[in-house]
Formats: C-alpha cells, structure tokens, sequence
C-alpha cells in the first residue's frame, strides 16, 4: 500500500509541476498569446464577414446574370451563350468579373463543354479542369468531356484515365458503366489490353444490368483472343 501512495503522490507532484510550467509560460508570453488568440478571431470574423457582404450578394447578382447563358446553352445557340448578346453577359464574362463565385465555376463547365463541341479541345481541357462540384450527375459528367477532349488530342492514355476517374468519381448504374465503357475503348486504342479487359470485367461483374453489359462479353472474349 506504501508503494502505491508514493506513486499516487509522484503523480500528483508530476501534475503540479507541469500546471506550474505551463501558468509559467502564459504569464511569460501573455502579450504573445493575446496577439495569437486575436490575430485568429479576427481571420474567422474576416472569413464571415467576407462571405456575408461580399461573396453572397456577388453570387446573387452573378446568378441573376447568368441565367440568359445558360438558355442560350439549352437552346444550342453557343455563341451567344458564350459571349452574351449584348444585353446579358456570356459565360466567359461571368468568368472573368465573378470569379469566386459558384456560378463562374459552373460558367467554366458549360465554357468548356462549348469548346469541346467547337472542336477546341485544349481551351475545353483547361476551363473544365477549373470547374469542381459534389454534384453526382455533373462531377463525372465534366471528367469525362475532359476524356473526351484528351480523346480527339489523341492522348488515349490520358483520356482513358479520366474516363476512370469520371468512372469512380461517384459511382452509380448510370454513369459509371458508360465511362467504364469509355475507358475500355480508350485503353484498347491506346494498345493496353489488359486495362481494357479490367474495365470490360468491372462492367460484367458490377454493373450486369446497365446498358453497357449488354455486348461486354462479346469484348472480353474478342480481347482475350487477340
């Protein structure tokens, strides 16, 4: 019993000792604290602040902009989508005056889905890599026009890379199998017939309803022949 109450009592004296380092060292650096703990408070109300005066009214009004572009992209008339009408700005001047906002981010989606279909891949590449959403249904569908862009540059490796990101991005029956597709036929133009029979078997065995796993076996065995 001795023993454990001179270990009991080392304990306490060892916990003593580091509160009394530690009140030691806030009076020491007291002023250094305060600036600290200040220098903090004042980013987060900044942040707070920023986000309520500035950056909400500027999405308001960049969405108020935008909704003339994104007609003008329903209707297939990209041009104007593009560079406005001169009433209403395009997608590229929404870019360029709100640039932090959530709505020039989708303008550099639409942007780059746009010069995709002008046959401007690089430009296309470029405002899609800019572009980022949790979206479901967007997320892989931007990946994958990257893809597609890589596709017509000829760097099948490249594009039969993003295909599979686009692929996992998040992973459903609707557009997982279509880009796994995607990036089996990438793979086997690219010569990589191993990558391509991975992504044919991951749509046999995952995805056995979808559209895609209809001819897959047609694939594996033609691949495996070869």
């Amino acid at each position: 019993m001795a023993k454990k109450s001179d270990n009991t009592e080392e304990k306490i004296m060892a916990v003593e000792e580091a509160l009394s380092k530690s009140e030691l060292f806030i009076e020491k650096n007291q002023k250094l604290l305060v600036i600290i703990l200040g220098s903090i408070a004042l980013i987060i109300l900044g942040y707070f602040g920023f986000q309520k005066f500035i950056l909400d009214p500027r999405e308001k009004e960049a969405q108020s902009q935008m909704f003339m572009a994104e007609r003008y992209f329903e209707q297939d008339s990209l041009r104007l989508a593009l560079n406005g009408d001169g009433q209403f700005p395009g997608f590229l001047e929404i870019i360029d005056n709100y640039g932090m906002t959530k709505s020039a981010k989708l303008a550099h989606y639409y942007t780059g889905i746009i010069f995709l279909n002008q046959g401007q891949f690089e430009d296309a590449v470029d405002h899609l890599k800019k572009f980022n959403t949790k979206d479901v249904m967007l997320a892989p569908m931007a990946k994958g026009a990257i893809g597609d862009a890589y596709m017509e540059l000829g760097k099948k490796e490249e594009a039969a890379s993003q295909y599979l990101e686009a692929a996992n991005t998040f992973k459903n029956d609707f557009t997982t199998p279509v880009f796994l597709q995607k990036a089996a036929w990438a793979y086997e133009d690219a010569g990589s017939k191993d990558k391509a029979l991975d992504a044919y078997n991951e749509i046999k065995t995952e995805y056995p309803r979808s559209a895609e796993a209809r001819d897959v076996e047609k694939h594996i065995t033609r691949l495996k022949g070869l």
